[in-house]
């Protein structure tokens, strides 16, 4: 079972919060009439003994010391900024396996935690945006994608693996090659609305079927890997539980938000293979 940390935090918040309001509003007054009481009884008060006597029960001075801290996790994460690893290489060159980025929380809105629902408009996506959101099949899954159909967009995708959007072919540039997993892959320079960033293909792998073509709903987002033929993508996505226009579309309520730069890097987290700090940077 995934674990929904986002419900836990909010929980363990509420507790601590409630430990405190437990104290401030019944507790807290019994103790300072007990110490009164005490005080009272005797000509010569002894420290240890009020000490003891205005002592917090463990449970509430634990939640007590724990709430601000949770308080200002809650707030970043939910409304500012969260961190995420990389976990495969869907997103080569421009993300590689092991590393750690930032996810810029409200670039899209600002959203209720848990529920996630969008109380206040900021911005929308943009076309070449690198978007985190919860996968449309299992949304406990988080996917980190290219945004490349915005709402109403018409994209093809074709058998000699070129991109177009609204009938428009989507410029690239050969820029370089490197090792892949059948032979050589190529390196392309890409721009998509006003971002540039690179792509990679492998020529020697599948060709897809010709004819791929999708129209972008109105509150949905099309998104694809950078690394075009190793992406599981809006271009595969078939679930019988969702209606067939809506195959392969991110709905507007699973963005989590707009990933903007790496901050550490860490392929192979052990002792052996300590993080490094080469690729810190932003995200284009």
């Amino acid at each position: 079972m995934s674990l929904n940390f986002p419900l836990l935090l909010v929980i363990a918040v509420a507790v601590c919060g409630l430990l405190g309001l437990i104290d401030l509003l019944f507790l807290a007054p019994r103790r300072r009439a007990a110490i009164a009481n005490y005080q009272g009884s005797v000509s010569q008060p002894e420290v240890a003994v009020v000490e003891r006597l205005n002592k917090e029960p463990l449970l509430v001075e634990y939640g007590k010391s724990f709430f601000p801290v949770l308080f200002i996790v809650l707030v970043l994460r939910s409304f500012l900024v969260e961190p995420f690893q990389i976990p495969s290489g869907s997103m080569k060159p421009t993300l590689e396996v092991g590393d750690f980025i930032l996810v810029n929380k409200f670039s899209y809105g600002i959203r209720l935690p848990v529920i996630d629902k969008k109380v206040i408009e900021v911005g929308d996506p943009q076309r070449g945006d690198v978007m985190v959101f919860r996968y449309p099949s299992d949304p406990n899954v988080n996917y980190i994608k290219r945004v490349v159909g915005l709402p109403g967009d018409r994209i093809r995708y074709t058998n000699d693996k070129r991109l177009y959007v609204n009938d428009q072919l989507v410029a690239e540039q050969l820029v370089g090659s490197e090792a892949g997993s059948l032979g050589s892959a190529e390196l392309y320079k890409e721009k998509l609305g006003e971002t540039e960033h690179l792509i990679r293909k492998e020529m020697s792998r599948y060709r897809m079927p010709p004819d791929q073509q999708w129209t972008v709903p109105a509150g949905h987002y099309f998104m694809m890997g950078d690394n075009r033929d190793n992406s599981n993508d809006s271009r595969f996505w078939d679930d019988p539980n969702i209606p067939r226009e809506l195959h392969g579309m991110v709905p507007d309520r699973n963005i989590v938000g707009k990933a903007f730069a790496v901050w550490m890097s860490w392929p192979e987290p052990k002792l052996s293979h300590l993080p490094n700090l080469s690729r810190v940077g932003l995200i284009h």
